[in-house]
């Protein structure tokens, strides 16, 4: 199969390609308007697939595609937003030569507009499909599995937090220059109101199930094709609202504030100052090199669910690419989409992403929160249901409940790790401790009192709030720990996060150092826990087991 990739050296372009090196069936040209960057893209990359460079510019493509002959055309060019009075002269270069064709198109007038082509693609036998990216067709795909055996959704939220170090294209900065402070029509309780792009916001957590949740961000509303062409699928739908949450979030600030020149119009449009905001969004960089997206549909009797990705590293730049690598993999497959022009938000399912989420160590994850669930299966989610027998046990309890067992404890030597262990009452060093745990909860809120041989200390854990959301927040006195609940082959463990004083954050170089698991053993539940002090080391170390003090 020979395809076509238009702005093959670009960003969104460069990662398809990479995404489909390994393909020994593919024959892939990596056109753009320099043939000069086309064929230095092309030597730095070996695979199976064959790289063939090529100069051929969205205008020329009549002529070239004649010549070429390519069984599919793929454009990761843009920005779609602003390709003329003739925005589809390539799709019909492509028709006429013989070719599919998809997009990466993330313009929402452009994506919804290609169906005015559906009677010529039909009468070429072949398909066009435009949008085939993150926004609208993963967005898509994860409504209709939430949504499955409903017809009453109510409410769509959606936003994608990119990591600062992802790597934004040119034309992607572009693309959002041409609508930041502009109105944006957005379905809002039933009727269509006017918003401004990356104005209008809202705080959401991404947070897998049994994962490092990435902080609460504040998304920025993007205009995007869902706008547009997911209403018609839900007639129920009331409320849309899709955003981006852009980081650090220093940047996102800059934006915002040069959005409302445009808002105030001070500016006419930020396209003059793409190239400065291209400059800085890919070189002022820090944090944490995560990013992820959630999806959330509220029916109308009010009952939500979300499903929420997570992506470190370098995975998540390849995902907006995945809906292009997924279409082709199935064309090679002998599984061809419809013939026609649309939109191409019905021709993946979450089921066509997954296996490609998973190879690159993307996971994902679905969240209900059904009233009176308790603290940790609140904050779990579905990874609750994979703990061990009795750490489900421990933590499922909603009144108050014994444990009894052993531990074995040691302590820190320096002197401040010494006076930190004894004002948070940490127990002494010791061998085969006789140890109780009681913890009793009232409306989500659980106080542990651990009882070592008499040593008593007492803390209070609650879900977080704000800032904090996504983490159990455990309190000893004034000083109170985040802590991202994670799950590792039905084993738990507690990720520190951030600490506060009097709920006052306090800076991260100074946090004390924890390291705390549990696991199951038969009946037993086993705990280690260490925690220490940066630079003075282990305050104290205790680990043990217990078993409930009565039966289950």
């Amino acid at each position: 199969m020979k395809i076509v990739i238009l702005g093959g050296y670009g960003t969104f372009g460069g990662r398809l390609v990479e995404l489909l090196l390994g393909e020994p069936r593919l024959d892939i040209v990596v056109a753009g308007r320099s043939i000069e960057a086309a064929r230095a893209f092309c030597s730095r990359r070996t695979g199976a697939a064959r790289l063939i460079p090529m100069a051929l510019g969205r205008l020329s493509a009549a002529h070239q595609l004649g010549e070429v002959k390519p069984d599919l055309v793929v454009d990761a060019s843009g920005p779609f937003q602003a390709y003329g009075e003739d925005p589809y002269s390539l799709v019909r270069a492509a028709l006429a030569a013989g070719a599919d064709y998809i997009d990466l198109a993330d313009g929402a007038a452009f994506v919804s507009g290609i169906s005015a082509l559906d009677e010529l693609a039909r009468g070429s036998g072949h398909f066009a499909l435009s949008g085939m990216s993150s926004f609208p067709v993963l967005t898509a795909a994860v409504v209709r599995r939430l949504a499955a055996g409903r017809d009453d959704v109510d409410t769509i939220i959606a936003g994608i937090a990119p990591s600062p170090y992802a790597g934004v294209g040119r034309n992607v900065i572009k693309a959002i220059a041409s609508y930041a402070g502009k109105p944006v029509a957005v379905l809002e309780e039933g009727l269509w109101r006017p918003r401004h792009g990356f104005i209008d916001s809202r705080r959401l957590t991404v947070n897998v199930p049994g994962e490092v949740p990435l902080p609460p961000i504040r998304f920025a509303l993007t205009d995007v094709p869902d706008l547009k062409v997911l209403p018609g699928e839900w007639p129920a739908l009331r409320t849309m609202w899709m955003g981006a949450g852009p980081t650090p979030a220093l940047l996102h600030r800059l934006l915002w504030l040069a959005a409302r020149l445009v808002q105030w119009r001070l500016l006419p449009s930020l396209v003059p100052l793409a190239p400065v905001m291209d400059w800085v969004v890919n070189r002022v960089r820090w944090g944490e090199h995560r990013g992820g997206m959630m999806v959330e549909v509220t029916s109308s009797s009010g009952d939500a669910r979300s499903w929420h990705l997570l992506a470190e590293g370098d995975g998540g730049p390849l995902i907006p690419s995945m809906a292009a690598e997924a279409i082709i993999l199935r064309c090679l497959d002998g599984s061809r989409p419809a013939s026609g022009a649309r939109p191409g938000h019905g021709d993946l399912e979450l089921a066509d992403y997954e296996p490609l989420l998973a190879r690159h160590g993307i996971r994902t994850g679905v969240r209900a929160s059904p009233a009176g669930q308790p603290l940790y299966e609140k904050i779990m989610g579905e990874a609750f249901g994979r703990l061990a027998p009795p750490l489900r046990h421990l933590h499922a309890f909603k009144s108050t409940q014994t444990m009894r067992g052993k531990a074995e404890v040691s302590r820190g030597t320096s002197l401040l790790s010494r006076l930190a262990a004894r004002l948070f009452g940490f127990p002494q060093a010791g061998r085969d401790i006789d140890v109780e745990v009681e913890i009793s909860a009232k409306d989500g809120v659980e106080t542990w009192t651990r009882n070592f041989a008499g040593r008593k200390f007492h803390s209070i854990q609650r879900p977080g709030r704000g800032w904090q959301d996504g983490l159990i927040v455990e309190g000893f006195g004034p000083l109170a720990f985040g802590m991202a609940v994670v799950e590792r082959g039905s084993r738990l463990q507690l990720v520190l996060r951030n600490w506060t004083l009097f709920g006052m954050p306090l800076p991260r170089w100074a946090m004390p150092v924890s390291r705390a698991s549990e696991h199951g053993d038969r009946e037993r539940f086993n705990f280690d826990v260490e925690i220490g002090l940066p630079v003075f080391g282990r305050m104290v170390h205790y680990r043990g087991w217990l078993m409930p003090s009565a039966p289950p």
